[in-house]
């Protein structure tokens, strides 16, 4: 079966519809989103009505600390942040709100294991960014594969029994065979706003047998998003990194 993982949606339908669209060509059969559909974009909830509809189709859905905020606000977010939550809470019925607020943290399916940010303490909200906190991860569970987002920044890391994480920078589109002999930790890039300098949104599709991992870059109508964001009278940066992918 081939799995689309999709992780930082942040409300940018442009993103989320052309990478959507690229997972039902290559035939993806499962959808998963990792958390934070909402946040910093300008579509939070047509984004909501999307995934909610992917779920009751039999999709997985997972919380993020953005999707978090709509109930409760981290006291460490950010003002350009917070500001976008503060605004994403008017556009969003009772039903979306939740939706969100009522999303589990984490899910398992046989081997692998779903998460927002990490698997140490995934109501914590902690970044996977170093091989510390890799193998911290990777310790934690016993799954073979773990799959995350938080970052806005592709990273694969694996790990040999007795020995420590080593990173795998992945490239764009090829298929990485997942050894059975290692444990795998994938961070994915963000769908709705990356931050590995490469302004296409980025997913990950999963093969089961043979295990394989792909990480995709699609190229979306970046302009009409940041646009949008403007137009809601949401904060300029937010907008103006979308070009960057930063």
């Amino acid at each position: 079966m081939l799995t689309a993982v999709f992780a930082d949606i942040h409300a940018n339908r442009e993103a989320f519809a052309a990478s959507l669209a690229d997972a039902r060509r290559r035939g993806a059969a499962q959808f998963v989103f990792l958390g934070d559909l909402v946040g910093y974009g300008a579509d939070p909830d047509w984004v909501c009505d999307q995934v909610m509809e992917a779920c009751a189709q039999g999709a997985i859905a997972l919380r993020g600390n953005h999707d978090a905020a709509i109930a409760e606000t981290a006291p460490d977010m950010n003002t350009d942040a917070l500001r976008a939550i503060v605004w994403t809470r008017t556009r969003l019925d009772a039903a979306q709100s939740a939706f969100l607020t009522g999303l589990p943290l984490e899910v398992d399916r046989g081997d692998t294991l779903f998460v927002h940010a990490n698997a140490w303490a995934p109501e914590g909200w902690g970044y996977v960014r170093s091989p510390a906190d890799a193998e911290r991860s990777l310790r934690s569970t016993s799954h073979r594969l773990t799959l995350c987002g938080h970052t806005h920044v592709p990273a694969l890391w694996h790990m040999a029994p007795l020995r420590p994480p080593g990173r795998h920078e992945p490239t764009a589109n090829a298929m990485i065979p997942l050894a059975t002999t290692r444990r795998w930790l994938a961070v994915l890039g963000a769908v709705g706003q990356p931050r590995d300098g490469n302004p296409a949104a980025c997913y990950g599709l999963l093969r089961d047998s043979p295990a394989e991992l792909t990480y995709v870059r699609v190229p979306y109508d970046v302009d009409t998003a940041a646009r949008k964001i403007l137009a809601a009278g949401l904060p300029e940066g937010l907008a103006a990194r979308l070009a960057k992918g930063r």
